[in-house]
């Protein structure tokens, strides 16, 4: 009986300093973290969440997410949540003028419905797929833009750490 009691107990307590532990641990360059985030523009729309969502998870320190980003997870206990704030140079940067260019509307398929602000995959001279947004157009031209559609904005994130795993 004592036994049962020992094990009952030695489970419960490693449950629960597992769980304080948890709490404790602050996220760092190299750990696999979950979170959840809503990023809006400064006039409140809302370009991206994982509300109602699986968390996102990623790696600290593997640069697949904006460096300010990162940096705002790193320190962070689970159940934390911050708003970060990132200007267009800490975020998408600022747009490039190289990166628009005219094309003759008559290259372009015609099965392609025009609208101002489509994004389209398109693959370049040099035989490489790239993203673009249509600008504008006219009856013999198309201006599209290969810069992303958050360059030269600010962006807000609030995030919240899910998990340190």
């Amino acid at each position: 009986m004592l036994d049962a009691f020992y094990a009952y107990f030695k489970k419960v307590y490693y449950l629960e300093l597992k769980q304080m532990w948890g709490t404790m641990v602050k996220a760092k360059t190299g750990d696999k973290v979950k979170v959840h985030f809503e990023g809006y523009l400064e006039d409140g729309t809302v370009f991206g969440s994982t509300t109602g969502e699986e968390p996102f998870e990623f790696i600290i320190g593997e640069k697949n997410m904006l460096p300010g980003f990162e940096n705002a997870v790193i320190g962070m206990k689970k159940g934390d949540t911050k708003t970060i704030t990132l200007p267009p140079e800490e975020a998408y940067g600022l747009p490039k003028k190289e990166l628009v260019s005219v094309m003759q509307r008559s290259g372009f398929p015609e099965e392609i419905k025009l609208e101002i602000g489509k994004r389209l995959r398109i693959r370049t001279q040099d035989g490489i797929y790239t993203m673009v947004t249509i600008k504008d157009f006219t009856e013999d031209s198309i201006v599209l833009d290969e810069n992303d559609p958050l360059a030269g904005k600010t962006l807000i994130f609030k995030i919240e750490l899910v998990e340190i795993l």
